[in-house]
């Protein structure tokens, strides 16, 4: 069953393209018809389409791997935000860090630094330090939260990124293609799909069209993580059973009769001691 209806998607004017004369030929196969200068979307391909990239991502969630959702176009940044912190996931809504993907060890310093702050503020180092140098580390952390903060929890390279405008967001989608991440985007009729692994053919600029693409792919992984947390409850439920069983029988294993040294074998009975004989004589 599919994860939306065309209705859905129609009342979020997920069918609206670019205008004519601004289309790209490579999204030919996604488009329906020409209406008024602009092309509309065909919805019935955006409804498969959205059903691949949520399976794709479920099942990365489902096996523990991060998906790095990409948007600072102003009506779409909040709206990603919000989904991808529902789901526990990285994002970038702000300004893209060049090197971001190409140059990760870099990044991962800069969100160190950002660590080793917050641990002096904690500990009290932060207090001991003269005004000027506490008011420059205070604006050097400032930097850093509003365009790391969101992904310190990113240790490794993301497994996939979901990108909205992928003109906008032409540097993250090199990175990705260069690295040969997986990139799942919201192409308009305006794009290039070629450089997109999982292509999902929307009006990419309309709120609604954001919210209920992101809503669908967030219920998704949100499914993929909880299919994971049920199979480790499983697996640490059956291990302890296992190792339940193996102390019972232990616990009840019979010890073997130690055999007599003198008497190895258990059906012979033992020896009767010869009693000496009694002299019936008696001293008279």
């Amino acid at each position: 069953m599919p994860r939306t209806t065309f209705q859905e998607l129609l009342d979020a004017g997920v069918h609206f393209g670019h205008l004519k004369r601004k289309w790209n030929p490579k999204m030919a196969p996604y488009i329906f018809m020409e209406k008024n200068g602009i092309h509309i979307i065909d919805l019935h391909k955006t409804i498969i389409k959205i059903d691949e990239a949520a399976y794709v991502m479920k099942q990365m969630a489902r096996a523990g791997r991060k998906i790095l959702f990409v948007a600072t176009k102003k009506q779409a940044k909040e709206i990603v935000a919000e989904y991808a912190k529902s789901v526990n996931m990285p994002y970038v809504t702000e300004r893209w860090p060049g090197g971001m993907l190409t140059n990760f060890p870099t990044i991962r310093k800069a969100v160190k630094k950002m660590n080793t702050i917050d641990k002096m503020m904690t500990d009290g180092t932060f207090e001991t330090l003269a005004k000027r140098e506490k008011l420059q580390i205070t604006r050097q952390r400032a930097k850093l939260e509003k365009n790391l903060g969101s992904i310190a929890d990113l240790n490794r390279l993301p497994s996939a990124l979901f990108v909205v405008d992928i003109q906008k967001e032409m540097n993250a989608v090199k990175e990705a293609n260069r690295l040969n991440i997986p990139v799942i985007a919201m192409v308009d009729t305006c794009c290039d799909p070629s450089q997109i692994d999982y292509v999902i053919p929307a009006n990419d600029d309309a709120a609604k069209s954001i919210s209920l693409i992101m809503g669908v792919l967030a219920q998704a992984i949100s499914e993929g993580l909880a299919e994971r947390k049920f199979e480790k409850e499983k697996e640490s439920a059956e291990s302890g059973k296992d190792s339940g069983e193996v102390n019972v029988k232990e616990s009840g294993r019979k010890m073997r009769p130690r055999k007599n040294a003198k008497n190895e074998n258990e059906g012979e009975k033992p020896t009767a001691i010869e009693e000496k004989p009694v002299d019936e004589t008696t001293e008279s």
